[in-house]
């Protein structure tokens, strides 16, 4: 993209994002959830709002709740998860929002586990399943639960796109 389109593709998307983060844990609390806290720290610091987080059990059911809360909110543009991610028998995160996505962004998955093959954990990176997608015109990210993790993805894939996939979705709705 040259660069003039490029600068017209940013104005268009250049307001602030309103965010909610919900971590997937059966141990975190408010006080030891780190991941939670850098995707707070995270979003405030590039001039997203945050109006919303939460704690869940990992299941199926708590995940699906917070999902359904959080996009029936009108001051809700982004939903971010982390945790519950990988194939243990308990990380139940991609069973319970895939279903339920209008339509599914592959390539967050996709170059979140390039980015971690090449830039951190190696062949580990296979066992990601980060996944992200649209839910009734709301951004969903699902990113593992370390805070590696969180900041790998949040700062080299969701940060710089965020505005911009908030505005893609918006198109044509009021």
């Amino acid at each position: 993209m040259n660069g003039s389109a490029n600068d017209h593709h940013r104005a268009d998307s250049a307001n602030p994002v309103r965010c909610t983060v919900v971590t997937v844990s059966d141990t975190r609390t408010p006080a030891d959830d780190r991941s939670g806290a850098l995707m707070l720290e995270l979003l405030r610091e590039h001039g997203h709002e945050t109006v919303g987080y939460r704690i869940v059990r990992d299941e199926q059911d708590a995940i699906r709740e917070a999902l359904g809360e959080f996009s029936a909110r009108d001051d809700v543009d982004a939903i971010l998860f982390n945790g519950g991610t990988g194939i243990a028998p308990r990380d139940v995160t991609i069973e319970a929002l895939r279903p339920l996505f209008d339509k599914e962004l592959p390539g967050f998955g996709e170059l979140f586990r390039f980015l971690s093959f090449t830039e951190d954990v190696g062949s580990a990176a296979m066992l990601s399943r980060a996944i992200a997608g649209v839910r009734k015109g709301k951004a969903v990210f699902a990113m593992p639960g370390s805070p590696r993790a969180v900041r790998l993805a949040m700062t080299r894939l969701v940060l710089p796109e965020l505005r911009h996939v908030v505005a893609e979705i918006r198109k044509g709705n009021p």
